[in-house]
């Protein structure tokens, strides 16, 4: 049998991936503003905090499993909450956004020599691939590759969002953080997906959508 290559068609590809990112990042902060706005910044923190845990409990409940980028952002932020109670410092809230990158950074660089790279699990959990190519050279390669490339993403957001965590205001850096996100997380997707696609031409793997 060739090699094949499955994805969800072209729509639900997208909006499993724009969900996956606003469940782990999106939802605790809209409730961490909607909070703010309504009772105070103390009231905010708990309710991003208790956004985040909901939809972890809500994905065991309903898949049985929790996917590793939802489970780094709920524990990073209740650290973060549990940090702002203890000393009363507001602005040690916005440190998970610069920690948690650099976290995932770490994840991403260790598990990018090994058999099993971050983003070969993630294609999987966010994007519904299947395959049958795990003892294909060239997409393993690109696995690995592409998990190094989003490890030194993550990086370059760390370093970007620490200066301005400690040198703009909480609505200033909320409004310029998620502008630099969505450009950066932009490009390396747009350059992931044309890489993933060169390398099925390359290898000459059939590549079909599924309703799933």
């Amino acid at each position: 049998m060739p090699d094949f290559v499955e994805l969800p068609r072209p729509w639900r590809l997208v909006r499993s991936i724009v969900w996956s990112l606003a469940e782990a990042a999106g939802l605790p902060l809209a409730a961490y503003l909607a909070g703010d706005a309504v009772a105070g910044s103390s009231a905010g923190l708990l309710a991003g905090l208790a956004t985040a845990w909901l939809v972890v409990a809500a994905r065991k409940l309903i898949t049985g499993k929790v996917p590793g980028l939802l489970l780094i952002s709920a524990i990073a932020l209740c650290l973060q909450t549990a940090l702002v109670f203890a000393t009363g410092q507001e602005w040690i809230y916005l440190l998970q956004f610069p920690l948690a990158k650099l976290v995932l950074s770490l994840l991403f660089a260790r598990s990018a020599p090994t058999e099993q790279p971050l983003i070969g699990r993630m294609a999987t959990e966010m994007t519904c691939l299947r395959h049958n190519c795990a003892r294909n050279t060239g997409l393993h390669r690109y696995f690995k590759g592409a998990t190094w490339l989003w490890a030194g993403i993550f990086a370059l957001l760390a370093v970007v969002f620490a200066p301005l965590v400690a040198t703009e205001p909480i609505p200033v850096f909320l409004l310029a953080s998620t502008g630099i996100y969505l450009v950066v997380i932009g490009t390396g997707a747009a350059v992931s997906a044309w890489w993933f696609f060169a390398v099925l031409r390359r290898q000459g793997m059939r590549l079909s959508f599924t309703a799933a």
